[in-house]
């Protein structure tokens, strides 16, 4: 769970830096570095959630969404997992 987490902030967080390129300045040095980030991120998210035992169906489709898809899985993860007391 705690990949699933990471993998998913580092997601999200490449997806925006790279959005936020495209838009400003588009700079190819930022691309080249950050594009191969939020790649391998993204198939760490698919495969964190894969493996995890709790997750449902719907969490493990949403999960192969780029850029919000380890959120969106977390999310749905969450709400099917007890708390802990």
């Amino acid at each position: 769970m705690r990949t699933l987490r990471l993998a998913a902030a580092v997601e999200a967080a490449s997806f925006v830096a790279l959005l936020g390129n495209l838009c400003t300045a588009h700079i190819p040095t930022i691309t080249t570095l950050v594009g191969p980030l939020h790649g391998t991120a993204y198939l760490a998210v698919i495969a964190a959630t894969a493996l995890t035992a709790t997750a449902p169906t719907s969490a493990r489709w949403q999960s192969a969404v780029p850029g919000v898809g380890g959120l969106l899985a977390l999310r749905l993860i969450g709400r099917r997992t007890p708390q802990r007391t």
